[in-house]
Formats: structure tokens, C-alpha cells, sequence
């Protein structure tokens, strides 16, 4: 395999996600390329290249690829240079630099910055004229549509770019920022008090060479006054200092900014315009980080050299950063949730039961009746089972965020000893007897804690009553088992078992280990052939191809809360439940309760 291939392969690999606390791991694997999911997008980030263009001794054939790469190959949606794009800033340097940036001009998004190499390092962004500001100033990115506009000495400016739905500001600040540049930039923040915000510039913070970064005397002056007290910014960039580094400190919200150091230079061939992606998974909530050189890898032939800084594999040169998005936004940027939906609105002709646990004045205690929303007839009661006091059922507000009702009951079952609470249908249910003989689809959210404690192997989540057994099937675990049931195994994974009406059978499905401590929905669909178990409408790929047309119930009550095994009930439920509805056909996962 060439250099260029292995570059695709390499790309292509998934990175291993990990949880970024004071110290963490790295990942085994890059990213794969973003652009395939609209929930995935990467910006890359191109510390001091100014190295390369060091007067005579200047090369930019490595920017070039590295600018080739990212246009042609990698799709990322912004670049962001972190300063010293050269040696001394002077007009010969940067016209040359100028030039090479030219080759993504019109094709890919970035932001330029200057460093301390590029300008009079000993003046403020009030420093006027420059060959770094005649080639980088406001006027070269004038009318592009990432581009907001710039500070009035044109050295700070601010960039809006999309990605995963939503939009996103980079804030690209001088190496030494003016006080009227701080109030600048707070402006900038103001005036898009919803987007969250990526600061970048030369100088933040430093490395204490163990892979920790502290903030720099101009750090602590960016932090304390402008980004300690911007909840929207949650990622900083830096270059100026080496080795990388990273930290995680607490804003004025106590929120996390991330902050991390960029800079490749001290390595060989002044870091050959290395850049490090940073791509976003809104889906997975992670940030998956990796750092190599397109110039090096595109390269047939490579020297010792070159092969060890090809690719960075390092803990601060590869890594995952956990982000809940969705959490860490919401002070400034608060979801719009849906509204509750009318039972009406989720009822149809062939739904059978519907059960939600918002209803005015609604009860959890012995005996209450949880009302069947279509009127047919399945009204549930509530009953605690052995060793169950009140707090093992309680009515809370937490839901599905696309669940109708925005209620759910809160089960606290477990074993030693045995105890839980079930909701049943009436002895006389229409429900108890019916056969599903053209198809079924049974829904219901649900939640696990987080921590899962305790022993909670096989507990049930619905079930319908009855030994399998007394309807005459004796090829299943036991004859003692109920005839149709969805249950949570030791490894949390969801098990649907059946006995279909027409065969002596007991196909079951089994799914991957559910989430604790976020919602899910769940749906069994049956088309009288077949079952598939759906999770977040989504098949599971243990789903048997045995036939099963419908269910041997044997008229007696549909459970929610616990698996009755001999018409007993030992432990139950640990979690929460919502709605809950069963339908008289096979449903697709559009007409799922979770369909808005």
C-alpha cells in the first residue's frame, strides 16, 4: 500500500471515545472522515507554520498538501490558524505565505491570526499598518459568508461557520489583544448570544511537560476578561508554546472550557504544516481529536524522520473529549422541547391499549386505575408486590423528550428480597384474549439508572400472564414461563420472548447493552410472520427468522412492571416507564409513538 492509500486507510478509522476528567487516555484509532453524518463535521486546526517560510529558507510545499488534502479529501467545513504563520513578518514572508493560502481561497473556510513572529510582538492589536494586515486584514475575507467582521484595527475577527445543524463562532484574537479589542470581541459574543464559541489565538496557555496547560500571563487576561464570564465559549486554541497540552477549567457558570495547546514546530521540518482535526459527533457527544502531517504521509518514499512524525499518536495528540452538547449549551441556548401531545393524537382504529400517567389527579397508590386512553376496556391497577413499600412506585415528571405525555412512573424493584410494583389489566380485559393473529406492535419507554445498582438479572418490563405451558407449548425454557414477555438481562441486554399461537416455538430476540441513564423507546413489531425488536427505531440484529404469528394468551392480565413465572411475581422493575401502547398491526418505526 503507497503513503497516499495509507492516509485514507488511516483516516477512515474510528476513534475509541474516552471521558476527559484532570488526566485521560488516548484514543486508538483517527476519526473517520467527517461529512457522512449531519450530525459529524470537522474543523481542522493549523498551528505556527513559520518554519516554512523563514526567508530564503522558505518551503511551502507542505502547506500546500496539507490545504490539497483538506479540500479534496477530508471536507473539513472550517480552518483555523493559530499565528507565526511566518518567521519575521516581513513583506517577502508573507506575501509568500499569502500566496499559498490563495489555494483555498473560495474553497474552504478559515480564519488567520497573528503571532508574535508575524508583527511587532511588542504592540497591541492598536498597532496599525503591516505587511501581515495588507495580506490577512478584513478586506481579504470581505464578503465571504463565514465572515462577520473584524475589530477597527482589522487584527482581531470572527468567524460563523455551520456544522451538525446548528451554527458555531470562531473568535480569531491577536497575539497581544487592546482592551477596545476585549469589549470587541464581548460585542461579537452579544450580538449571537445562542452560538457557542471557539476562542483562538497565540498565546493561552502553556505546558508544565506533562501533558497539563496552565494560562500565560496574556491568558489569564483573555480569561479573566473575556472568557470566564462567556458561557458560550467552551474551547480554547493556542499555539506559541510546545509540547501540546490541555486542560479543563471552570468558568464564571461553572461550566468547562477546554483548553488546549497547538504547536507542532519543534518538530521535524518545523512540524511540515501539521494539523490536528478536531471532528464533532453531536450523535455520540464526543469530540474526536487527532494530529498528523498530509505532507508526510502523501509522500512515496519517507525518511526515519518523517515516519515518526507522520501521525501523532500521543495522549495530547489523539484523544476523545466527551460533551454533552446538548447540556453544556443549554445555559445559552436552551432545547426547544416538545409540547405534550393529546392521547387523541397517537390513537387510531387499530390500537388496542394506551396508557399514559398524566391524567389530573392520577395516583400511584394499591389500586389505583391507570385509564386506557383509546376507551376499550384495559384499565390498569396498580398493586405492590411482597416486601414493597410506597417508595417503590412513585409518579414522576421525567420523559422521553418525543414521548406524548411528558410523565412516567419510577419503579424501584430488585431482588433480596423480591420486591416491586406491577400494573395489570382487569380479569375481564378485552386484552387478556386477544390473539394478534394478523400482527402486533407493543411500545413503551423506558429509562435505566445511572448507576444500575444491584441485582436486576431477568427483571420484566410488560409481560402477558400465563404459563406457556397451559397453552400447550412444551418447546421452550420451561412449561412454568409466562407466554410472551420483554425482560432486561444481567448484561442489560433487552430479551423479547414469545410463544406464538399457530407453533410450538419460542423465538426469542436479544439486543446490545441499553444505555443507563438516558431514555429510550422500545418497540416489538410483529407482521404475523416475523418479530424485530426496534430500539430508538432502530432493529436490533438478534432478531430470529423463526415463524411467530401471533401470541398464546390465555386470558389472563397483560403486566407492566414485572415477568410472572408459574402466575408468581418475584422481582420487578428497576427504572423508569412511560407511555405505554399495543396495537393491532405491525407499525413502522414512522408511526412510531416517538413520530412527531
Amino acid at each position: 500500500m503507497d503513503r497516499r492509500n495509507l492516509l485514507r486507510t488511516a483516516a477512515a478509522a474510528p476513534v475509541v471515545p474516552l471521558l476527559l476528567g484532570s488526566a485521560s487516555t488516548p484514543a486508538q484509532a483517527q476519526a473517520a472522515p467527517a461529512g457522512k453524518s449531519p450530525d459529524r463535521f470537522a474543523i481542522a486546526v493549523l498551528p505556527d507554520t513559520q518554519y516554512l517560510f523563514d526567508a530564503d529558507s522558505a518551503d511551502p510545499a507542505p502547506l500546500r498538501e496539507t490545504f490539497r488534502y483538506l479540500v479534496q479529501e477530508r471536507a473539513a467545513v472550517f480552518l483555523t490558524h493559530l499565528g507565526d504563520v511566518t518567521e519575521h513578518g516581513t513583506a517577502a514572508e508573507i506575501a509568500l505565505a499569502s500566496k499559498t493560502f490563495e489555494q483555498i481561497d473560495g474553497k474552504l473556510p478559515y480564519s488567520v491570526l497573528a503571532g508574535n513572529h508575524d508583527i511587532n510582538g511588542g504592540t497591541t492589536d492598536e498597532r496599525g499598518d503591516s505587511p501581515y494586515l495588507q495580506a490577512f486584514g478584513p478586506h481579504r475575507f470581505a464578503g465571504r459568508p463565514t465572515f462577520l467582521g473584524a475589530s477597527p484595527g482589522g487584527y482581531n475577527s470572527a468567524h460563523l461557520f455551520t456544522g451538525g445543524g446548528r451554527q458555531w463562532m470562531v473568535l480569531a484574537l491577536d497575539w497581544q489583544i487592546s482592551d477596545a479589542g476585549l469589549a470587541w470581541a464581548r460585542d461579537m459574543i452579544a450580538a449571537r448570544p445562542r452560538t457557542p464559541v471557539i476562542v483562538t489565538t497565540h498565546d493561552l496557555a502553556f505546558p508544565d511537560y506533562a501533558g497539563q496547560a496552565a494560562l500565560s500571563v496574556r491568558g489569564q487576561r483573555l480569561w479573566d476578561g473575556l472568557i470566564a464570564g462567556h458561557d458560550q465559549i467552551f474551547l480554547t486554541l493556542n499555539g506559541h508554546h510546545w509540547p501540546p497540552a490541555r486542560t479543563v477549567l471552570p468558568n464564571a457558570a461553572g461550566h468547562d472550557v477546554h483548553v488546549h495547546i497547538t504547536n507542532y514546530q519543534d518538530r521535524y521540518y518545523g512540524g511540515a504544516a501539521m494539523i490536528r482535526l478536531y471532528t464533532f459527533d453531536l450523535a455520540r457527544n464526543v469530540i474526536d481529536v487527532e494530529t498528523f502531517s498530509p505532507w508526510f504521509l502523501s509522500r512515496k518514499s519517507s525518511s526515519l524522520l518523517e515516519a515518526e512524525v507522520s501521525q501523532l499518536t500521543g495522549p495530547d495528540d489523539r484523544f476523545s473529549l466527551a460533551v454533552d452538547f446538548r447540556s453544556r449549551f443549554a445555559g445559552f441556548d436552551p432545547p426547544a422541547l416538545p409540547a405534550p401531545r393529546p392521547a387523541s393524537t397517537v390513537i387510531s382504529r387499530p390500537t388496542v391499549a394506551y396508557w399514559r400517567f398524566d391524567t389530573a389527579g392520577q395516583s400511584v397508590g394499591d389500586g389505583a386505575v391507570v385509564r386506557d386512553q383509546t376507551g376499550k376496556g384495559n384499565d390498569l391497577s396498580v398493586r405492590r408486590l411482597a416486601n414493597s413499600g410506597p417508595e417503590i412506585l412513585e409518579l414522576t415528571t421525567d420523559h422521553h423528550e418525543n414521548a406524548p405525555a411528558h410523565s412516567s412512573l419510577r419503579f424501584d424493584g430488585g431482588k433480596n428480597p423480591d420486591r416491586g410494583a406491577v400494573l395489570q389489566t382487569g380479569a375481564n380485559a378485552p386484552l387478556n384474549s386477544m390473539k394478534f393473529l394478523d400482527g402486533y406492535t407493543i411500545e413503551t419507554f423506558l429509562k435505566l439508572p445511572d448507576p444500575f445498582t444491584g441485582d436486576h438479572a431477568f427483571m420484566g418490563i410488560w409481560s402477558f400472564e400465563g404459563r406457556n405451558g397451559d397453552a400447550g407449548k412444551t418447546n421452550g425454557w420451561s412449561r412454568l414461563e409466562c407466554t410472551c414477555s420483554l425482560n432486561l438481562s444481567s448484561e442489560r441486554f433487552l430479551q423479547y420472548v414469545v410463544y406464538p399461537e399457530t407453533t410450538d416455538a419460542s423465538p426469542t430476540s436479544w439486543s446490545h447493552a441499553l444505555p443507563m441513564g438516558k431514555w429510550i423507546h422500545v418497540a416489538v413489531v410483529n407482521d404475523s410472520r416475523h418479530s424485530i425488536v426496534y430500539v430508538d427505531g432502530a432493529p436490533i440484529v438478534r432478531n430470529p427468522g423463526q415463524l411467530s404469528r401471533g401470541i398464546a394468551t390465555l386470558g389472563r392480565p397483560f403486566t407492566i412492571g414485572a415477568t410472572s413465572f408459574d402466575l408468581k411475581y418475584g422481582q420487578g422493575f428497576y427504572g423508569w416507564l412511560g407511555d405505554t401502547r399495543i396495537t393491532a398491526k405491525a407499525l413502522s418505526p414512522k408511526q412510531f409513538l416517538t413520530s412527531l
